[in-house]
């Protein structure tokens, strides 16, 4: 987020992890003012069900933006009902070329259970290796345990909670109070 806006404003870490078909999204509830927790259950994961076809989305940055963006996203589902990706790059463009949305301070990832998405300002959708997805403050932290996880049995939403403890314990930005959706792909 832009310092000269936002001064000091931290916190959030959302986790998004794809495995034996299912994903789970999880974010931790810190919002934090320079070295002070203004808020430690704040919820940052959002399950939508535009067009009645689920998807769950999590966001860093600011809230306010995050809505607007996740407002906007869900017209685009409507208006593609079970097209995530089409959806997600339609929102990416309006993002980097509206002058309004392109001063939005925030970042999703979103999912439906099938595709798995980061969509950020800079007009980018990325669908990460790995299947693995982490942004905000302590993303690289989830998104480093989260990747060595993925090599042993666990299940999604275990690789998911033990990786959100370990940059919890890392980051001072973010907490273990975490919020937790899993979905599956949609049926054919």
């Amino acid at each position: 987020m832009a310092d000269d806006k936002f001064p000091g404003w931290h916190g959030t870490t959302i986790l998004a992890v794809r495995r034996g078909g299912e994903v789970v999204v999880a974010g931790d509830g810190q919002v934090s003012l320079g070295q002070t927790v203004i808020k430690g259950t704040a919820r940052k994961v959002r399950r939508l069900t535009p067009g009645g076809h689920e998807v769950i989305a999590g966001f860093a940055g600011s809230t306010a933006d995050a809505f607007t963006l996740l407002e906007r996203l869900e017209k685009k589902l409507e208006a593609a009902p079970g097209q995530l990706a089409r959806a997600c790059v339609d929102l990416a463009k309006d993002w980097r070329m509206d002058k309004y949305l392109r001063n939005l301070e925030a970042m999703l990832i979103v999912t439906d259970g099938k595709a798995l998405f980061v969509i950020t300002g800079a007009g980018d959708v990325l669908e990460p290796e790995h299947d693995v997805a982490a942004i905000g403050s302590g993303g690289n932290f989830a998104l480093a345990a989260a990747r060595g996880l993925m090599a042993t049995d666990l299940d999604a939403e275990t690789v998911a909670r033990k990786a959100m403890a370990i940059a919890a314990d890392i980051c001072v930005y973010t907490n273990g109070n975490l919020t937790v959706e899993r979905i599956s792909p949609p049926k054919a």
